[in-house]
């Protein structure tokens, strides 16, 4: 009775939460639990780490969200959980108006820029997918994690060793990889920074979509390239694409880069 109770609380709170956020205008949201999947040993695992996350507590936490004004139950929009290499959640306007002609729910992070350690990072876009998605009508095969530059970084390791959750991913201006990358003039080694699980590595070549997004003038460029190649296709991923900007330096691009980058995500959901 008492574990009946508490689950009853916990769906009315989520539904209270759901009232309160205003249609196409960011709203502040917190959540109260976090899934299994995002425990110390589940992350440990998905990413063969020896050393122990510190402690964590999502209820501690705030994120940003913004819901499409055309958002209504019984029509199942996107997610597009932002990893921001500062500490707010900050995308641009033209960015927000993109993400709502594409019917995408925004979700991103305070607190979870590149001075924060990454097991906390990588936990809070774990925690607000799965929230998010018992407040929302969410359509599975359009769950799609991003960032920029550090951010960035994140989102590739998520959109690897959670590919079970996330089924595309956006690397703006920074990427990762689970293998040391020799660049393409062979004069650099990139090193790995996780060794994804088996299992879910082999659903995440077979079955997600990758989007790494650099600019000429990116000092993450040569990094980006030799990811793509030496990293992403070497190892066999199906779905990968690699955008090199025109005359784009290391800061966020235009909308229509976005929109690029979601639509290539896109391309890959099976129409039912």
């Amino acid at each position: 009775m008492f574990r009946f109770l508490l689950l009853f609380s916990f769906f009315a709170a989520l539904a209270t939460a759901a009232e309160t956020i205003k249609l196409g205008v960011r709203s502040p949201i917190t959540f109260e639990t976090s899934p299994q999947v995002s425990d110390n040993e589940q992350i440990k695992m998905r990413m063969h780490a020896m050393e122990t996350p510190p402690p964590y507590d999502v209820s501690m936490e705030k994120f940003d969200i913004i819901v499409p004004k055309k958002y209504k139950k019984g029509d199942p929009h996107g997610l597009f959980i932002w990893v921001s290499p500062s500490n707010a959640p900050s995308i641009s306007p033209e960015w927000e108006a993109v993400l709502a002609d594409k019917k995408l729910i925004f979700v991103g992070a305070h607190n979870s820029g590149n001075n924060r350690e990454v097991f906390a990072r990588m936990r809070m876009a774990v925690d607000a997918n799965d929230n998010l998605r018992e407040l929302y009508d969410i359509d599975d095969k359009r769950v799609y994690v991003s960032g920029f530059s550090g951010g960035g970084r994140v989102a590739s390791m998520l959109g690897v060793t959670y590919a079970d959750m996330f089924t595309g991913a956006i690397a703006f201006m920074g990427t990762n990889f689970y293998t040391d990358i020799v660049s393409l003039d062979k004069t650099e080694v990139f090193q790995m920074r996780y060794i994804p699980h088996d299992e879910i590595m082999a659903h995440a070549k077979n079955e997600c979509r990758y989007v790494l997004v650099t600019g000429e003038k990116d000092f993450n460029l040569k990094n980006t390239q030799a990811v793509f190649e030496n990293g992403f296709k070497k190892e066999g991923f199906k779905s990968v694409e690699l955008m090199n900007i025109p005359a784009q330096g290391h800061q966020p691009p235009k909308g229509e880069w976005l929109k690029k980058a979601i639509d290539f995500l896109d391309a890959g959901v099976k129409k039912p």
